[in-house]
């Protein structure tokens, strides 16, 4: 089933349950997949949620501009190593990989979108890492960086309500438990949210809630 330019309106804000989306088949047997944006190319931009059967395998490739990873489930691998669920991966413009899962598991992709000149290769195991302090009760963990580009886990303690703002460059988020809020609506665990360069909201949480937020580069 080709899907064609999938909300690739950067200026549109979007909010995805991807809980209740359908999986589609993917180009290769035992990987399925939930599209939220894509260019109609294999190739091209695209953000997932993808899931591999035990024992599916993809061929070596390449990844022009990039890829960008969080496991939600199981253990993904290539042949580098394994990662299990809650591993943040990056693979820089120009790498390549042949990767893989014996048992099956599920990920957050997002190819293709990366600035040439961010050549980082990053693996982060967020369950072995500190959380910092951030504003107000807010955790964080930076996963990366790049001039106005920032990744991180952000943990929210239940109650936690922070201040109006707005976001330079946009924001993305995907919620990994619990349930984000603001005005415009309520955001259950594996909601993606899309919100345009300079967009406001005032976000709050009524349990503990933690996110996984991409900001500035929208």
């Amino acid at each position: 089933m080709m899907i064609e330019h999938l909300n690739l309106d950067f200026s549109q804000k979007i909010a995805i349950d991807t809980a209740q989306q359908p999986w589609l088949p993917s180009p290769l047997q035992g990987v399925e997949r939930k599209p939220l944006a894509r260019e109609q190319a294999e190739s091209g931009h695209a953000t997932s949620i993808v899931k591999y059967q035990a024992g599916a395998h993809f061929s070596e490739h390449s990844h022009p501009l990039g890829e960008e990873i969080f496991v939600l489930e199981g253990i993904f691998s290539d042949e580098n190593g394994d990662y299990p669920a809650g591993t943040y991966i990056r693979n820089p413009p120009g790498s390549k990989h042949t990767p893989f899962s014996k048992h099956g598991c599920t990920l957050f992709v997002k190819l293709n979108q990366f600035d040439k000149q961010d050549m980082a290769t990053v693996r982060v195991n967020t369950h072995q890492t500190a959380w910092r302090q951030g504003q107000g009760g807010l955790e964080v963990m930076p996963l990366h960086a790049f001039a106005t580009q920032h990744t991180a886990l952000v943990k929210w303690p239940a109650g936690e309500v922070f201040k109006p703002h707005s976001h330079f460059g946009g924001e993305e988020i995907l919620v990994l438990t619990g349930e984000f809020k603001d005005e415009h609506g309520n955001y259950p665990a594996l909601t993606w949210l899309r919100s345009p360069h300079l967009s406001q909201h005032h976000p709050f949480v009524e349990e503990e809630t933690i996110i996984l937020v991409k900001v500035g580069h929208l």
